[in-house]
C-alpha cells in the first residue's frame, strides 16, 4: 500500500533512539574536553582564541558581530537555544532610550529562505530573538503586541517548513503578523510601523509579495485561502495554501461559511486555528478552562498528522464508497467516532464540516510544530486539514502575560515594566463620554441594553458592563448577529444600543437595512471611530457611514462636534422609539467643553430636537456648514479668514445628516453668495443631502456657489490623524483656501497651499530619520544565502 522505502513507526523510533544515544555521547565528549581545557591553561587559551561556531550555511564566523554591544561571546548558542522559554523581564537601564537588544541569529535573516539552513537549536534562538525584537520595536512605535508575541514559534515553523511566497500564508487577523513581517524582509522598516509612509499594522498586498491577502478585519482567511486553492488547481500549480485564523477570528460566522464550503469542495488547503483563548478584542480575555496541552496531546497530534494514517484513511474512504447499501455511511461514522476519541472531542465539529482535524497542538513547542507541519505538507491526500494550535497571547513578556488584555493594543511603553506612556489629556475620550452617558441613561431606564461585537474595551462598553453586567452583551466578532440580535430586543420593547466601529458596521449592512430599517425598529447605533483614525489606516477608517446609512429610509443620523453634543445625542437616540437612529463620533478626546454650562450633570444628556442645526457664528461673505468634527475646523477657518483676509463667515453645526435642517439651509442659501459643506466622510454623505435639497427647492438656480469638501475618492493610509485630515483637504487651512478660491480673492490660495506643502515636507523629513534604526547590514554579520555556497 505504501512505498517500501517509507520507514515504519517502529523503524522511526529506533532511529530516534540511535540519534539520541549519539547526541548523549557527543555531549559527554564535549563536557570532558571542556573540563580538560579548564584544567590545562594552554588548552584553555587556545580554545578562547579559536572559539567560533559554524553559521547556518557552514561558514566559520563569530556568532556575534563585533559592533553589537551587550552580547556575551562565551555564551553557547546551543545552551541558549535549548533553554526553557522564559518570560522577558528586562531590568531598567540608566539610559532614557535603551539600545536595541542583541539578536544574533535574527541579524542574519533577510528572507524566509534563510531559515532553511538553521538547525533546531538555532531556530529556537531565532524565536527568542524575534520576541526580543518585537518587544523593543513596539515599545517605541505602539501597535498590537500581545497577539504577535503569541505566534512567534508558529511563524518561525511556518516559514521553516513552507516556501513563501510560492506557498501562500494568509494571516487572519493581520495584527498578529509582526513576526511574519520581520522574517519576510521588513525588519529594517519595523521602526516605521503604523506611521506615515511606513509599514502597515496589518498584512498588505502592496507592501510585500509575502502578504498574499490583506487583513485588517477578521475571519476572511479561510474563504480567501479556498479561493486561492481553487485558482491554484485550475492553473495546474502545486503550491500550498495556509490560512492562519486566530485571536478571536474563529467566532465570526464567515469563518464557518468558509469551512463549510472548503469541506464541500474538498480542495487541498491547510487551516491553522490559533487558539489563544481570545474570544473578544481587545480587553475581554476569556479565562475559561482550557484542556491541558502537553506531551500526551502532542503525541496524539503527531499520530493524527502522520502520513501513513492519513493516506490509509484516504484509501479506506475510496474502498468504502464502493461498498453496497449503508456500509459507506457506517464506515464514515466509525472513522468519525474513532477520530473523536483520539482528539478528545473538538474534532467532531470540524470533521462534520469536512476538515481533517489535528490537535490540539502546543503552539510554543517548536519541534512538534515543525514535525506536524512537515507531515501535513508532504502527505499526498485531498481535502482541507485543520490544525488546532493552542498559544498564549503575550507569551514571553511578563507584563503582557499578566495583563488582563494581554497588552493587545498598546501605545509606547517602558520595556522593563510594561507601563504605557499614555498622556493624560485635559479631557476624556469620546468613547468614554459615550459609555458614561449610556450608563447615565441606563440608570434612569432599566430597558437600556448595550451590545458590542468583541470590542468591550474599544467601544467603552466595559464601563457599562461593570455597572450593568446583565444588560451588556458581547456577541463575539459577529456584527451581523449583533444587529439582528438588537432588532429582536427592540421587538420586545427593549432599548438596544449597538456600539460598533464605523468600519466594522460595514459587515452588517444587510442586517441594518433588512432586519432593522425595513421593519422600522428602534435600534440605536453608536458608531465609534468615524472619519480618519490615524495609525490603523484605511482598513479601520470610518469613511462611509454617512453615505451608506443616509440612503436608508427611516434612519435618523447624528454627528456631534464636541463631547456635550455627543452626550445629548445619546439621550436623543435613547428617546427615539419609533425608528432606527445612529450617531457617529471620532477617535480621540473631547475639545474641552464645559458640560455644566451646557446643562449636563453627571454626563446625563438632554434630548435635542430632531433635524435642528446649531448656529455657531454669523457672517456675510460665506456660509461654512460642518458636521461632526469638521465643525471645529470650520470655526478655526473662520477665525483665519477674518483675521488675515477680512472675510466674514457664518458657521453652522449641522448636527444631523438626516434629516437635515431644511429651514437653516434655505436661509443660508438666500443670505450668502457661497456655501461650503465640510464632512469627514466620502461622497454621498451630508453634502449629498444638502445638495439634493437645494436643487429640489430651486436654490441652485441663481448665483449661489456651492462647494462640498469631503474625503477624496482614494484610500488614505496610516499616518497621524492630523496628517490624514490634511491629506484629505479638510483642515482649517484647506477650508480657508477653498473659501478664497470660491470668492476669487487674490493672494490667499497660493500662500496657503505653499504653507501646507512646507508642513508636509517637514513631516516627511521627520519620518525619514528614525530615532533608533536597526544596525546596518554590514554590522550584523553576513546574511544567509541558501543558493550561494560558502568558500
Amino acid at each position: 500500500m505504501f512505498p517500501s522505502s517509507r520507514p515504519s513507526y517502529r523503524t522511526g523510533r529506533s532511529r530516534v533512539a540511535f540519534l539520541c544515544s549519539c547526541v548523549i555521547f557527543v555531549s559527554f565528549c564535549v563536557m570532558l574536553l571542556k573540563n580538560q581545557a579548564t584544567s590545562h591553561p594552554s588548552l584553555k587559551a587556545q580554545m578562547q582564541t579559536s572559539r567560533q561556531i559554524r553559521s547556518p550555511i557552514g561558514c566559520k564566523r563569530p556568532l556575534t558581530p563585533p559592533s553589537r554591544r551587550g552580547v556575551n561571546p562565551r555564551r553557547s548558542l546551543k545552551s541558549a537555544a535549548l533553554a526553557e522559554p522564559k518570560s522577558l523581564n528586562i531590568e531598567s537601564e540608566s539610559q532614557k532610550d535603551p539600545p536595541r537588544p542583541p539578536t544574533p541569529i535574527l541579524d542574519m535573516i533577510r528572507t524566509p529562505k534563510n531559515l532553511k539552513n538553521l538547525n533546531m537549536a538555532q531556530l529556537k534562538q531565532l524565536t527568542k530573538d524575534m520576541r526580543t525584537d518585537i518587544i523593543h520595536t513596539v515599545s517605541k512605535t505602539g501597535g498590537h503586541l500581545g497577539a504577535s508575541l503569541g505566534v512567534v514559534e508558529l511563524t518561525a515553523a511556518l516559514h521553516y517548513v513552507f516556501d513563501s511566497p510560492d506557498d501562500k500564508i494568509i494571516w487572519d487577523v493581520g495584527h498578529q503578523a509582526y513576526p511574519h513581517k520581520i522574517l519576510t524582509g521588513r525588519r529594517d522598516r519595523m521602526h516605521t510601523l503604523r506611521q506615515e509612509n511606513g509599514l502597515s499594522g496589518f498584512t498588505n498586498r502592496g507592501e510585500s509579495e509575502h502578504d498574499p491577502f490583506g487583513a485588517g478585519h477578521s475571519s476572511t482567511s479561510i474563504s480567501a485561502g479556498l479561493g486561492m486553492a481553487v485558482g491554484r488547481d485550475m492553473a495546474g500549480r502545486k503550491n500550498h495554501v495556509v490560512s492562519v485564523i486566530g485571536d478571536g477570528a474563529i467566532t465570526a460566522g464567515m469563518a464557518y461559511e468558509g469551512l463549510n464550503h472548503a469541506g464541500f469542495l474538498d480542495r487541498n488547503q491547510i487551516i491553522i486555528l490559533n487558539d489563544n483563548k481570545q474570544v473578544s478584542l481587545p480587553t475581554q480575555f476569556n479565562g475559561g478552562d482550557q484542556p491541558p496541552v502537553g506531551a500526551l496531546s502532542g503525541a496524539l497530534s503527531r499520530l493524527q498528522a502522520a502520513q501513513p494514517l492519513r493516506e490509509l484513511r484516504e484509501v479506506a474512504k475510496g474502498i468504502s464508497k464502493q461498498l453496497p447499501g449503508p456500509l459507506p455511511e457506517v464506515s464514515a461514522r466509525i472513522d468519525e467516532y474513532a477520530r473523536g476519541i483520539i482528539s478528545g472531542g473538538p474534532s467532531s465539529l470540524f470533521e462534520e464540516l469536512g476538515c481533517y482535524y489535528i490537535g490540539p497542538v502546543d503552539g510554543h513547542n517548536l519541534e512538534d510544530l515543525v514535525q506536524i507541519l512537515r507531515e501535513v505538507k508532504n502527505t499526498q491526500t485531498e481535502g482541507p486539514v485543520l490544525i488546532h494550535v493552542v498559544t498564549e497571547k503575550g507569551k514571553g513578556y511578563a507584563p503582557a502575560e499578566t495583563a488582563s488584555d494581554k497588552m493587545h493594543g498598546v501605545v509606547k511603553f517602558d520595556v522593563a515594566t510594561g507601563k504605557q506612556n499614555k498622556k493624560a489629556g485635559k479631557t476624556d475620550s469620546y468613547t468614554n463620554y459615550f459609555a458614561d452617558s449610556l450608563v447615565a441613561e441606563a440608570e434612569k431606564d432599566n430597558k437600556v441594553i448595550g451590545i458590542h461585537a468583541a470590542m468591550g474595551g474599544g467601544t467603552g462598553l466595559n464601563r457599562f458592563a461593570k455597572k450593568f453586567p446583565n444588560r451588556c452583551f458581547d456577541v463575539g466578532i459577529a456584527e451581523q448577529h449583533a444587529v439582528t440580535f438588537a432588532a429582536g430586543l427592540a421587538c420586545e420593547g427593549m432599548i438596544p444600543v449597538c456600539a460598533i466601529y464605523s468600519s466594522f458596521l460595514q459587515r452588517a449592512y444587510d442586517q441594518v437595512v433588512h432586519d432593522v430599517a425595513l421593519q422600522n425598529l428602534p435600534v440605536r447605533f453608536a458608531i465609534d471611530r468615524a472619519g480618519p483614525v490615524g495609525a490603523d489606516g484605511a482598513t479601520h477608517a470610518g469613511s462611509y457611514d454617512l453615505s451608506f446609512l443616509g440612503c436608508i429610509p427611516n434612519m435618523v443620523i447624528m454627528a456631534p462636534s464636541n463631547e456635550a453634543e455627543l452626550i445629548n445625542m445619546v439621550a436623543t437616540s435613547v428617546a427615539i422609539d419609533d425608528r432606527p437612529s445612529a450617531f457617529r463620533f471620532p477617535r480621540g478626546n473631547g475639545i474641552g467643553v464645559d458640560l455644566e454650562a451646557e446643562g449636563i450633570v453627571g454626563r446625563k444628556g438632554n434630548p435635542i430636537p430632531i433635524g435642528k442645526a446649531k448656529l455657531k457664528q454669523c457672517g456675510e461673505d460665506v456660509a461654512l456648514v460642518g458636521i461632526g468634527n469638521s465643525v471645529n475646523e470650520c470655526m478655526e477657518a473662520a477665525k483665519i479668514l477674518k483675521e488675515e483676509f477680512d472675510v466674514s463667515a457664518t458657521v453652522v453645526d449641522a448636527r444631523f445628516c438626516k434629516p437635515i435642517d431644511t429651514e437653516m439651509m434655505k436661509q443660508l442659501a438666500k443670505e450668502h453668495p457661497a456655501l461650503i459643506t465640510v464632512e469627514e466622510n466620502s461622497i454621498g454623505g451630508f453634502s449629498a443631502q444638502v445638495t439634493h435639497y437645494l436643487c429640489q427647492e430651486g436654490l441652485m438656480d441663481g448665483n449661489l456657489k456651492l462647494r462640498p469638501l469631503i474625503l477624496p475618492d482614494t484610500f488614505i493610509e496610516h499616518a497621524t490623524k492630523e496628517s490624514q485630515i490634511a491629506q484629505a483637504g479638510l483642515s482649517a487651512k484647506h477650508i480657508v483656501s477653498s473659501v478664497l478660491g470660491v470668492l476669487e480673492r487674490k493672494g490667499g490660495k497660493e500662500d496657503i497651499d505653499n504653507a501646507i506643502a512646507e508642513e508636509k515636507e517637514k513631516i516627511e523629513e521627520i519620518f525619514k530619520t528614525p530615532s533608533d534604526p536597526p544596525p546596518p547590514l554590514s554590522a550584523r554579520g553576513s546574511p544567509i544565502f541558501v543558493d550561494v555556497p560558502c568558500e
